[in-house]
């Protein structure tokens, strides 16, 4: 039987439009499939009810741990094993079939993925974007709250998996930018929280402030072989390097308010 009888995805959507039929296109082999929506007004829902394997459920957004947690533990979801998936995470074939022929251990409660990043369908050579668990035993797992993004927790032992999952992003530049405030704001408070000798280097560069705007950029031409990748890596370095600004301004504008 394939393995795939055995996982449930979990998709969280928020005004998905530009993303979500290309990766639940991905999912057609996946018997269950949980958008977990936070109000979306675009046409998000009338694209996710076109697949016959997905069903909908709403839940008003306060944080992402929070979202993905309601979704392991208040959902339905049956099976023993979930894939977690932005709406912006595209699965090859290649990944999907190497998803449906695992056979886990029972020491194992969970896989990362790796990573590849695109830019208006254009795949990079290279991104700064880790491997992250993205399947797991349900009943194994939890998330957690760590500046703007969220953490799995699992119980046990991870794997790795080989193929990569695509990240194709394809919503508003404004869109980008709005979210970058807000998750800017997120790391500000952590980096802010965390007495200096608790941090990891690459947050006391960002907590210097004036390094990272110029390091980031320089960093995913070079050794991440942007400048190969024409004006698509250009792109990707500029975004990383006004996502590192914006975090910079954020810290200035805490620095003189105390």
């Amino acid at each position: 039987m394939s393995f795939l009888q055995q996982v449930s995805v979990l998709i969280l959507t928020f005004n998905e439009a530009p993303n979500i039929g290309r990766t639940l296109d991905a999912l057609i082999l996946f018997p269950e499939v949980l958008v977990l929506d936070s109000g979306s007004t675009d046409q998000t829902l009338a694209i996710a009810a076109r697949y016959p394997n997905v069903r909908v459920a709403s839940r008003p957004f306060d944080s992402h741990s929070a979202q993905w947690n309601h979704g392991l533990t208040a959902c339905g979801l049956g099976r023993e094993w979930v894939l977690a998936l932005d709406a912006d995470y595209v699965l090859p074939t290649a990944l999907v079939e190497e998803i449906a022929a695992l056979a886990p251990p029972a020491d194992v409660a969970g896989y990362q993925t790796p990573f590849s990043y695109s830019v208006w369908g254009q795949v990079l050579s290279g991104s700064l974007y880790p491997p992250v668990v993205t399947l797991y035993r349900r009943a194994r797992a939890h998330y957690v709250q760590d500046g703007h993004t969220q953490r799995v927790v699992v119980e046990g032992g991870t794997g790795q998996l080989q193929a990569r999952i695509l990240h194709d992003d394809r919503k508003p530049l404004a869109r980008w930018l709005a979210s970058q405030d807000r998750y800017a704001q997120l790391e500000c408070d952590l980096l802010l929280g965390k007495p200096w000798s608790a941090l990891r280097w690459r947050d006391r560069l960002r907590r210097m402030k004036i390094i990272t705007p110029w390091l980031v950029p320089l960093y995913c031409l070079t050794v991440g072989l942007g400048l190969l990748d024409g004006r698509a890596g250009a792109y990707y370095a500029l975004q990383r390097g006004v996502a590192e600004a914006i975090l910079s301004l954020k810290l200035f504008e805490a620095q003189w308010r105390t």
